[in-house]
């Protein structure tokens, strides 16, 4: 794993930007994306780019069950808003997540990312270490699943709703095999509240308990983070 520190989200965005323009420099054709607020800022640097995204194809990691892209608080919806208005792909693909069969739904998504190799996976972490909405002791050859959201998930996504009794339960997300078979991963991580996980994901043992763990085992992690999310490291 390869740490760089930054300041900020700000020059994180910047950072991650400089290292996409060298993958697609190096032919990268299909990107992996992550929603939430870690992102942010790489992709309001693409879309103040003049980078031409109209020949890729992006695979999104996951979309809350039961509401459709229409939805404001849907992960289509957020993508659409911070980055494919500005910067439409060739295709982009996220899971249904009002699939009236979600085993079917499952299926289709693990052959379509089958179908789309990811060449560059972007990420953030969760306090408890998830990866995607794939949950502590979800295990390391996952693939695309329907995810019970934990409490603490749940609660950290309260913030972008009016109740928390409108955060959905529920989610289907790529897999940790998924993840873990991009050729390369950039992870974001700010703030004390990321210092437990990126403590374990990059110095405690790889354990389903903490699935970023798995990431040990890919040869080309990139973390982004602050000072504060990597307060907990042995080392940097």
């Amino acid at each position: 794993m390869r740490i760089i520190q930054v300041d900020n989200q700000v020059e994180g965005g910047r950072v991650a930007f400089e290292l996409l323009k060298e993958k697609l420099a190096n032919g990268a054709k299909t990107l992996g994306l992550a929603t939430g607020s870690s992102p942010l800022e790489f992709y309001k640097e693409i879309r103040e780019s003049d980078v031409d995204l109209s020949d890729l194809v992006s695979v999104n990691l996951d979309e809350y069950m039961g509401l459709d892209g229409d939805n404001d608080q849907s992960y289509r919806y957020f993508m659409q808003k911070n980055l494919f208005d500005a910067k439409p792909f060739k295709e982009s693909f996220l899971p249904n997540g009002k699939a009236a069969n979600i085993d079917e739904e499952v299926v289709r998504y693990n052959a379509l990312l089958a179908e789309h190799p990811v060449d560059l996976q972007i990420l953030g972490i969760g306090t408890n270490g998830h990866i995607g909405f794939n949950e502590p002791g979800t295990p390391f050859d996952s693939q695309v699943h329907a995810v019970e959201l934990t409490e603490s998930t749940i609660q950290a996504n309260a913030r972008f709703f009016e109740k928390i009794e409108d955060v959905p339960t529920q989610a289907i997300s790529m897999g940790i095999k998924n993840i873990l078979s991009a050729k390369s991963i950039i992870l974001f991580a700010y703030g004390a509240g990321k210092a437990y996980a990126i403590a374990g994901m990059v110095d405690g043992p790889m354990t389903e308990e903490l699935p970023a763990s798995s990431l040990q085992s890919h040869e080309d992690v990139v973390i982004i983070a602050d000072k504060a999310a990597l307060s907990g490291l042995k080392r940097i």
